[in-house]
């Protein structure tokens, strides 16, 4: 069985997201929330919808901007189960709202969703997805260890002969200050 490091390059939407961004250390809240709400909108897909739709779910979210998110009501609720751009699922919608409530709530307290994240390091896989399910709405265990890998707070992103595991490894991600 082959894994992403062996069927992502030379992709034209799974390789540039390989070589970029999965498994990549992330510290702007808006990238990691970002990366949440995509997850979340995977649950039941494929990655490939949900890369071919990412500059969507990024409009429609207005860049992630965690307060403006958090800010939203029926309105913005409507408008985003009417885009035909994005996930139209109301548990996947009214997920992404409460979570940047949520992520308030957590920057109040830690400054950021980063520090939050770093706060929490290191945990098992086990560990990460209880805290998840009693912090955040529709993050189970696929979605949270996948955001964990994808964001450098778990390791198994790229295997270690992959070429862009080395770049990955030179930028300090979490897992491998452990």
């Amino acid at each position: 069985m082959s894994n992403y490091c062996d069927s992502a390059p030379g992709h034209d939407w799974h390789g540039p997201y390989h070589d970029t961004e999965y498994g990549f250390p992330l510290r702007d809240d808006h990238l990691l929330f970002e990366r949440l709400v995509l997850e979340i909108n995977q649950a039941g897909l494929s990655w490939l919808t949900i890369l071919k739709k990412k500059d969507n779910f990024r409009r429609a979210f207005e860049g992630f901007d965690i307060d403006r998110v958090a800010a939203y009501g029926e309105s913005e609720r409507q408008r985003l189960l009417a885009d035909a751009g994005i996930i139209r699922n109301k548990l996947k919608v009214d997920a992404t709202i409460e979570n940047a409530r949520r992520l308030v709530l957590l920057r109040a307290t830690y400054g950021s969703f980063a520090a939050w994240l770093d706060h929490h390091h290191p945990l098992t896989k086990e560990e990460w997805v209880k805290l998840f399910k009693q912090t955040f709405r529709f993050t189970g265990g696929e979605i949270t260890g996948e955001f964990l890998m994808s964001t450098g707070y778990l390791s198994g992103a790229h295997h270690i002969n992959c070429p862009v595991y080395q770049t990955v490894i030179t930028m300090n991600p979490p897992w491998s200050l452990v």
